[in-house]
């Protein structure tokens, strides 16, 4: 079904802005250009993410890197920038061929990188001091990878060599600087737009050079007369902006409009008029309908008035006005399948950084990522910003249709991984998705994101696997029942360890995503979440998981109705920019900080089959006496299972 006529003659480049995955593109341009070229019209794209690091990564970038360094007086150097100088002759030599290994065009550089012997090794290499039962160091590489993992173990060496690169260009040329989270804090949740206007004015540091030369060669080489800016995190914003900066100072009749998931999460209460000195419009939620109504409007088609879901500074007033002509979003069945035409694929860094197995998946390998359907078919957790777009509109796609997607990406990309990239894929979606995979008799390998409910049977999981699937992520959340039914999880912690060891009887990996500090947990809530964490890694239904500190955010049920979970907000200050976190208090008291760092430490431990046989009292650091014994038999996930 068509959705509307485009307006044809703009051309159209979609940009994706550091910093963002480094093993594979962000995939909303890949969207946005597949779909603008559905509607016939002349869109590209470009990864200046990518980019960047590639030009910062190479001998020349280094040396300029060095003559930043020695510009500095000798006590603000800081230990990783010592070490940097002090070997400098090693990284130069050394950088070309590493980057070349990462991005799998030198495959037995593995022998020598691995041999510990090629590479300087800084300051994040004390990072392979990994934790044991007793809190002692050990060599984690002995028995993360084993004997037979060289390529692993030289990957990791690797990712923990440009680690060290990073710290260095943070401290030496750019504070601001990070893989992903790139000046992350003059964004997230900032109710003002001062702190990102007062780094803009500021005389470019050597990674703004270097990304403003890039901005000028993509415009030179694409000569849009609209650029879009997607800026899916709050580590992507400041330098979008100096993208937008550079574009507006060089080719100022070009129109830049900017979207994206930071967009829809934290400026939905815009009034900042500056953010306009170098964006012209700023769109909300799904992109497309707004996309065309942009174009139609920037062609003379249509008025301003007629906008969908987009911030526009008045000409007149100065001030920022919201316009939502209301019209219906563009079906997800007519989204058109993304392309990553125009993005080098051959040149992103398969890293492996966390010594995690579901994590690795992030960054290692050139996934190709898809959506099963736009929302959540469940949309009630209390935790989750259940009233936004991305979440409360649930549209799916037929199973032919995603099927006809993946095999024109295969075909296109010539990779068959696929990350799905969904809220949570629904299970009918899946087990029609996996049918028609196997109708077709294709040979790909997916991967994505569930909620643990009792509909993913063992058979369902077998179907799955035999699709193709090989890791499943869920939230186990707090792994307490109280809890989740507080949060409105919709599965009981029985159903999880029950829906878990059947995808891990399939020979599917399974990641839990475990949080702590929700409102009214307890210390002996946490002491017991970790008893069935415990229990779920030693009965083999889990075998990753990561805790996550509890953040509450005013799209949330719970930041729109504390009281209805025991809690008083702390009042934001008043927004004219982003908004997203809001700080809470919670009356019980319990030193959730102190009980992460017990929480961290033993999961990591859990992952590696080390101290599952131990009391989870002994991972917290608290004072003999004061940690409560768990109130969970040590035959709960058993008994579950049926055993």
């Amino acid at each position: 079904m068509s959705t509307t006529s485009a307006p044809r003659a703009l051309r159209v480049l979609s940009l994706i802005p550091p910093m963002t995955q480094l093993n594979t593109p962000y995939p909303s341009t890949a969207y946005l250009t597949g779909f603008l070229r559905g509607q016939g019209v002349g869109a590209v794209q470009d990864d200046l993410a990518l980019k960047l690091v590639l030009a910062l990564f190479t001998p020349e970038g280094l040396l300029q890197v060095r003559e930043r360094a020695l510009a500095l007086a000798v006590e603000a150097r800081s230990a990783c920038v010592n070490f940097f100088l002090d070997h400098f002759a090693r990284y130069h030599h050394t950088i070309a061929p590493t980057i070349a290994f990462l991005q799998g065009r030198d495959a037995t550089l593995s022998h020598r990188i691995a041999g510990r012997g090629l590479l300087p090794e800084g300051p994040r290499f004390t990072a392979l001091d990994a934790y044991d039962v007793e809190g002692e160091g050990g060599d984690s590489l002995a028995w993360a990878f084993g004997a037979l993992g060289q390529q692993d173990r030289a990957r990791h060496l690797a990712t923990l060599y440009l680690n060290d690169l990073a710290d260095v260009l943070r401290d030496a040329v750019d504070p601001r600087f990070e893989f992903v989270r790139y000046a992350e804090s003059l964004a997230s949740s900032q109710a003002s737009f001062e702190p990102l206007a007062h780094a803009l004015a500021q005389a470019p540091t050597l990674v703004d050079e270097v990304l403003q030369n890039l901005t000028l060669q993509s415009m030179a080489q694409h000569q849009p007369q609209l650029v879009l800016l997607s800026v899916p995190f709050p580590g992507a914003v400041y330098a979008a902006l100096r993208i937008a900066q550079t574009i507006k100072a060089h080719h100022p009749h070009t129109v830049i409009a900017m979207g994206g998931g930071f967009v829809n999460t934290e400026l939905r209460s815009l009034s900042e008029p500056r953010l306009f000195d170098y964006v012209d419009y700023i769109t909300l939620d799904a992109g497309e309908r707004p996309l065309l109504a942009l174009l139609a409007h920037l062609q003379g088609q249509r008025s301003a008035q007629r906008l969908v879901r987009t911030f526009v500074r008045d000409a007149e007033t100065a001030q920022v006005r919201y316009v939502n002509w209301a019209e219906p979003d563009v079906a997800f069945e007519d989204v058109g399948t993304p392309t990553w035409d125009g993005l080098p694929i051959e040149r992103y860094l398969s890293l492996l950084d966390m010594l995690n197995p579901m994590h690795r998946l992030w960054s290692d390998g050139r996934w190709n990522k898809i959506t099963v359907a736009h929302g959540c078919y469940w949309k009630k957790c209390s935790f989750c910003d259940v009233s936004l777009d991305y979440i409360s509109r649930y549209d799916a796609a037929s199973a032919t249709t995603l099927v006809d997607r993946i095999e024109a990406i295969v075909a296109e990309t010539g990779q068959t991984g696929f990350h799905l990239v969904d809220e949570a894929a629904p299970p009918k979606a899946l087990k029609a998705m996996a049918e028609e995979i196997l109708r077709r008799e294709l040979r790909i390998s997916w991967w994505g994101n569930i909620r643990f409910e009792k509909t993913f049977t063992p058979e369902l999981a077998e179907l799955l696997a035999e699709s193709g699937c090989i890791a499943m992520s869920g939230g186990l959340e707090v792994a307490s029942d109280r809890l989740l039914a507080l949060m409105k999880k919709g599965v009981s912690v029985d159903q999880v360890a029950r829906v878990t060891k059947g995808f891990s009887e399939a020979g599917i990996l399974v990641h839990a995503y475990l949080m702590y500090g929700f409102p009214t947990q307890t210390l002996q809530d946490t002491v017991d979440a970790l008893e069935y964490v415990r229990q779920l890694f030693e009965n083999g239904c889990i075998q990753s998981g990561f805790f996550h500190r509890f953040a509450c955010t005013v799209h949330s049920p719970v930041g729109k109705d504390p009281a209805a979970y025991g809690i008083t907000l702390v009042p934001n200050p008043t927004v004219t920019f982003g908004e997203n976190d809001i700080g809470f208090v919670d009356p019980t008291g319990t030193d959730h900080d102190l009980l992460g760092r017990g929480l961290k430490k033993a999961i990591y431990n859990f992952m590696h089959g080390i101290g599952l046989e131990n009391d989870v009292r002994n991972w917290f650091e608290l004072p003999k006496g004061q940690c409560p014994k768990p109130t969970v038999k040590r035959q709960a996930i058993e008994k579950a299972l049926g055993y």
